[in-house]
């Protein structure tokens, strides 16, 4: 496979300039299960077939899983409109074949699986052998433009202070292999298994950014932007900041909430900037040390002040947040969305999967996340 060259500074920057401010995108991995036993069930390429090959469905590395992609849109509710349609598609495609499921990773799949020898990730397959099949990991992903090289910039080096209290929000992970894990997610402890993963490093200009991606090229390691792996990463193909922390979110009314929430963070930061705020950029290993503790207690955690280092209740400092994006959702359109945040924020993913295993076990787990594929729980009229 050749190697994409790796794009110039003012490349990056004419990318990250072209967008129009704030549209959003949404990428959601599915996982596929057996019908019958709800193992994973490697049929993705079957499904997709079965779809018509629609572009709103992707291969992605795991033979058992699919990714439905949306366009930019001016709106959460207008890309979850189109989600909402991709998952019922979907639904349809696979029938007989399997059944979608979403949530971070199979409550007790065996922990390496088959993989899609797709032209897009033959590198990855052949550099990472056993750690590439254990990537059995699902994720809702946001694209959000800025609007503007500089915005953008400076945008992303703020927002990954944030990126615990989205994961601590968005968690929908604990069991693996048939266990609890004792984690509210463990997608991000698989994969780190490959590099690159986690809070990413500052962004200092965008020559810098063209000039690690050329390093990366020239090593072998960073074949492609695309393999900038971080759970945030400037887009360079999109022009977009793609937020990549999130666990994939059982319904569609609690993916409408994550989404509304990552949006409205971008929206934020983005005000803050235009009103000639100066963005904080903080450390990225005490927003390691917050990520930690969204990754193994969920919203039922503490953070650390990035400042003092004084923690504070998770769902505390998730309620303070929301009261801060209001004003940012009214703007946006999406105050309906980001109200759903507050049943998360009580009960998110792992803790109703933990409630669901109590009384089912994992294969409970497992129907549960399949049954309610299609239930909307929450989400906007407009869908």
């Amino acid at each position: 496979m050749s190697s994409e060259p790796p794009p110039t500074g003012a490349g990056l920057r004419a990318a990250f300039d072209a967008p129009a401010s704030l549209t959003v995108g949404l990428e959601e991995e599915l996982m596929l299960l057996d019908p019958e036993t709800l193992d994973l069930a490697p049929r993705a390429r079957e499904v997709i077939a079965s779809a018509g090959d629609d572009a709103r469905f992707r291969l992605e590395l795991p033979a058992s899983q699919v990714e439905i992609v949306t366009a930019p849109h001016g709106s959460v509710a207008d890309a979850m409109a189109e989600l909402s349609a991709g998952r019922e598609d979907l639904a349809r495609a696979a029938s007989g074949l399997a059944r979608p499921a979403a949530g971070a990773v199979h409550p007790f799949a065996p922990a390496e699986g088959e993989l899609n020898p797709d032209e897009r990730y033959i590198h990855t397959i052949e550099q990472f052998g056993s750690v590439a099949k254990r990537q059995l990991v699902c994720a809702l992903q946001a694209h959000v433009a800025a609007g503007g090289a500089d915005r953008t910039l400076a945008v992303h080096n703020a927002l990954r202070s944030f990126l615990p209290e989205l994961a601590a929000l968005a968690a929908n992970g604990p069991f693996h292999e048939g266990r609890d894990t004792g984690l509210a997610s463990v997608r991000p402890k698989i994969s780190e298994g490959l590099p690159r993963q986690g809070v990413p490093p500052p962004l200092r200009s965008w020559d810098d950014f063209a000039d690690d991606l050329r390093w990366g090229a020239r090593s072998g390691s960073v074949h492609s932007p695309r393999v900038w792996w971080w759970e945030l990463r400037a887009h360079p193909v999109f022009g977009t900041l793609e937020i990549r922390v999130p666990d994939a979110q059982t319904t569609l009314g609690e993916a409408a909430a994550v989404a509304a929430f990552a949006h409205c963070l971008v929206g934020l930061l983005v005000a803050r900037f235009d009103a000639g705020e100066e963005l904080r950029c903080d450390p990225t290993w005490r927003i390691e040390e917050n990520r930690w503790s969204a990754c193994s207690r969920g919203v039922e955690g503490t953070l650390a002040d990035l400042d003092s280092g004084e923690p504070r209740p998770t769902r505390e400092c998730l309620s303070e947040l929301l009261e801060q994006l209001e004003p940012v959702a009214a703007r946006l359109g999406c105050e309906v969305e980001l109200a759903g945040c507050a049943a998360l924020v009580e009960r998110n993913g792992a803790i109703r999967q933990r409630e669901v295993a109590a009384s089912e076990g994992t294969a409970g787990v497992a129907r549960w996340l399949a049954d309610r594929f299609l239930d909307p729980e929450g989400l906007s009229a407009a869908v």
